[in-house]
């Protein structure tokens, strides 16, 4: 596209000569290859991989963007190359991805079964695509050699007094001058129309076109519009790094002599240990000794983003650190993503689309960057896996995008998935091998060089067992909620002992953190009358409904006040009832969630000073930083909130964490819910005691014998892993199988079925010519068997190797037998069964 706005669409006269591009369109469309082949028009002759294009679709050439993924010439087509057509145009090339990360696309798009276009959409936020926040301003200046020719128009008196106001501004001897700006000298259209005294800007564009003038457009994008979003603008004081403990010391020397090859890195660090520290120095020495390298931070949760940054931006903020998340606006997102892809910042920060975060493209007078370590915090959180397409999962993203540029990868976490650390201790799926122990985890010695002429390893373990000195493990307790009801009367959410450790903490000066995951006021409304048995679910869904108290609502005799009712899957609401609909009689509402935490507190502690962190309150990212800021500098007594609050969080002042409910997630119909029960209950009592004072935790179940919640209290990861991983082997269970989970959904139940049969059944057929040795489990109703009015059917599919399920899925993929669309969901590697 030129200066004013026509398209480029000419092509070579030679068939030989055309140069063809195969595009991946941001579209659901599975394409065999990765895309559409279109010619390449001569004034897109630089047009290569990774460019963002506009090409003609279908019979009625309708536009549609998509990636050049291949470039080839015509030579070897089996048809007439003159019968493509040409590409419409390219965009600007700020929206242009790198091409390994085409090639990291491609991998995600085979492995994850989607569409190689959704991927490569998903891959960039949209606000970099429809350059949310740029200005296109267009500077001129007089023609340094202006054509002469003897049938051109002589200009109007209007265009000579355009002419003479350029010149005259170029040659003005009291203008500021700036040899070093490209534009000295220059206007912009609109300053040369007033100071011509031209109404329009007509006659400017017409001397551009007679070549009298030159121009050139400039795009400029707006600012930062977040709190901490440029620490160059907002500069943070310089924090003096801690002594390192002889652990930390030997984990960074470790990463340092490994920054120049690919490499799994699983840093297991008990909460407190000094995880964050290690990668600071890592990533500090990396960036001072490799002016071209960029560092890649994923962190879980979007709450955890703001403290993240900041703590970066304290230590590293000279080489720019930039955001990468949802909660950010569309022009925030846009100008952090330009600051890595120009260089002016060098670590990225974000959840799990910064994943794909781009490192510095090439100019003429600079090389291009490169990936220079990749660290996955928190590595074993389930918000790291997507449940939409495209289904990844960003740690093992992360790990293959470390493997096509030859740097390290860093796993860190407290609790390790079972999936990293039978990586990391390369724990064998042949029982014959000896069962796996807790002593043989506990034991584990940090991964040592390999001695000469010995392979290298791809996988390494370091362990951080102790907490920074002048930090304790905290004390925990285990309080038995069936005993505290039938001592207790009345209904109390907080047993005696909590509200104790709550005033005490408080009267001490202390903080609390409160731990329940699950937000409302209610999960069941009911009928009282046991006669009856009616409860209230989703007209849509086969789930119950949650009751939200809403302020604004009337109360509709409701003792707690008025709100809604709330599906929390298909996000469906209506008005409480206030009578049941079966036998007329008061509803009423019991359970528990955050909400009902939170007035609970309100009434018994009227002086706490409390902030409630969960979905329901957190609608954008200044509400997390608002949220957090207060908690940290002490403005919040108790904080109290979901999942979202269990990890990450570095408050010296914490004293106290309570866990309302330990059970939530003990009962589902999940393999990895027990693992699930164990990383929260670890990560969040991991907030407490992480200063002078020592922590104290306390831990109501109704399951205090439960073993994942005995090792918790003990703070025995070993136990429980060794545990777990021996359970799941003799069980052919991830991590040593491999598993995908195919779900048909349909309006119609029979429907639903019959294509999960059919799927079924393909699969199956397609292992028999293989022999893979796949086992599957058969067509079976979801646990959650109906959501937005779709039923839904399942087939899980295990096999022994990455590889044969690969094998597996694509020979489906190639015959059109499995496709991930709204009607079939194809995830490979879940972490959800429900």
């Amino acid at each position: 596209m030129d200066l004013f706005g026509s398209d480029a669409t000419t092509l070579s006269t030679d068939p030989a000569s055309i140069r063809v591009a195969t595009v991946a369109l941001e579209r659901s469309i599975d394409k065999p290859g990765g895309g559409l082949s279109y010619a390449v028009p001569d004034d897109l002759a630089d047009l290569g991989v990774g460019d963002r294009v506009t090409v003609p679709l279908g019979r009625g050439n309708t536009k549609a963007d998509g990636v050049v993924t291949r470039m080839a010439t015509a030579d070897g087509l089996d048809f007439d190359p003159a019968k493509l057509k040409p590409v419409t145009r390219r965009h600007g090339s700020p929206a242009g991805m790198a091409p390994e990360l085409v090639k990291l696309c491609e991998w995600v798009a085979s492995y994850y079964c989607c569409p190689l276009g959704m991927v490569l959409g998903a891959a960039q936020p949209s606000a970099v695509k429809k350059q949310t926040g740029v200005t296109r301003t267009t500077w001129v200046a007089a023609a340094d050699d202006a054509p002469t020719h003897d049938d051109q128009p002589k200009p109007t008196k209007l265009q000579r007094a355009v002419l003479d106001a350029a010149r005259a501004h170029a040659g003005d001897p009291d203008r500021p001058r700036d040899p070093a700006d490209p534009l000295d000298g220059w206007l912009t259209l609109p300053d040369l129309a007033a100071r011509a005294g031209a109404k329009t800007t007509g006659p400017i564009k017409r001397l551009v076109e007679a070549g009298l003038l030159r121009a050139q457009a400039v795009d400029t994008l707006a600012g930062d519009v977040l709190h901490d979003a440029d620490p160059d603008a907002n500069p943070l004081p310089a924090l003096p790094p801690p002594v390192l403990t002889d652990a930390q010391a030997a984990a960074v020397d470790h990463l340092i002599d490994h920054l120049d090859a690919f490499g799994t890195h699983l840093l297991h660090g008990v909460t407190g240990s000094g995880k964050t520290e290690v990668y600071l120095r890592v990533i500090e020495r990396l960036l001072d000794d490799d002016p071209d390298a960029t560092a890649v931070v994923l962190v879980p949760e979007i709450a955890l983003t703001p403290q993240t940054s900041r703590r970066f931006q304290q230590r590293l903020g000279r080489f720019g650190v930039a955001l990468m998340h949802s909660g950010m606006n569309a022009t925030a997102r846009h100008a952090h993503w330009q600051r890595l892809a120009t260089g002016r910042a060098r670590i990225a920060v974000g959840p799990r689309s910064a994943v794909f975060a781009p490192c510095r493209r090439s100019a003429e007078d600079q090389p291009a960057g490169r990936l220079g370590i990749l660290i996955v915090d928190e590595e074993h959180d389930a918000s790291y896996k997507s449940d939409q397409l495209p289904r990844y999962h960003a740690r093992d993203v992360a790990i293959r995008r470390a493997q096509l540029a030859g740097c390290p990868v860093v796993l860190g976490s407290a609790t390790p998935s079972m999936e990293s650390l039978a990586r990391a201790l390369d724990f064998s799926a042949d029982p014959a091998t000896g069962p796996i122990t807790a002593d043989l985890i506990r034991d584990a010695a940090p991964t040592r060089p390999a001695s000469a002429g010995a392979p290298a390893t791809r996988h390494h373990y370091l362990p951080l067992h102790h907490r920074v000195p002048g930090a304790e493990f905290p004390t925990v307790e285990v309080l038995d909620l069936a005993e505290e009801r039938r001592q207790r009367k009345g209904v109390h959410l907080l047993s005696l002992r909590m509200e104790d450790l709550l005033a005490s903490t408080h009267a001490q000066g202390g903080q609390s953190i409160l731990l329940l995951n699950r937000r409302g006021f209610a999960n069941y409304i009911s009928c009282p009358d046991h006669n009856c048995g009616w409860l209230m679910g989703c007209d849509h869904c086969d789930a119950l409904m949650t009751f939200h108290l809403d302020a604004r609502l009337p109360s509709q005799g409701s003792s707690h006040g008025g709100g809604v009712v709330q599906c929390h899957h298909c996000t469906a609401e209506k008005q409480l009832p206030h009578n049941c609909p079966d036998c007329s009689k008061l509803v009423t509402t019991f359970g528990m969630g955050t909400q009902r935490i939170e007035l609970e507190l309100q009434r018994k502690f009227p002086r706490l000073r409390l902030d409630r962190m969960d979905a329901d309150t957190m609608n954008s990212a200044e509400d997390y930083r608002a949220t957090l800021d207060r908690f940290v500098n002490g403005e919040t007594d108790v904080l109290l909130g979901t999942q979202m609050i269990a990890k990450g969080l570095d408050v010296p002042n914490v004293r106290f964490v309570g866990i309302v409910s330990a059970d939530t997630a003990l009962s589902l119909p999940d393999f990895r819910a027990v693992e699930r029960t164990y990383q929260l209950i670890a990560q969040v009592a991991g907030r407490a005691g992480r200063a002078q004072h020592r922590g104290r935790v306390l831990l109501q179940t109704f399951n205090p014998d439960d073993p994942a919640i005995r090792d918790a209290a003990r703070h025995d990861y070993a136990a429980f892993a060794a545990r777990e991983l021996e359970t799941r082997r003799r069980s052919q269970l991830p991590p040593f199988h491999r598993m995908t989970r195919v779900v048909t959904r349909h309006l119609k139940r029979e429907t639903a079925r019959a294509a999960a049969t059919e799927t079924f059944n393909a699969l199956r057929a397609a292992d028999a010519d293989l022999k893979l040795g796949a086992r599957f489990r058969p067509p079976a109703p979801c646990p959650l068997s109906r959501v937005a009015d779709h039923f839904r059917f399942q087939v899980e599919v295990l096999t022994p190797t990455a590889a044969a399920m690969q094998k597996l899925l694509t020979a489906l993929r190639n015959r059109g037998l499995l496709i991930s669309d709204h009607h079939t969901n194809v995830d490979v590697d879940p972490l959800s069964l429900l």
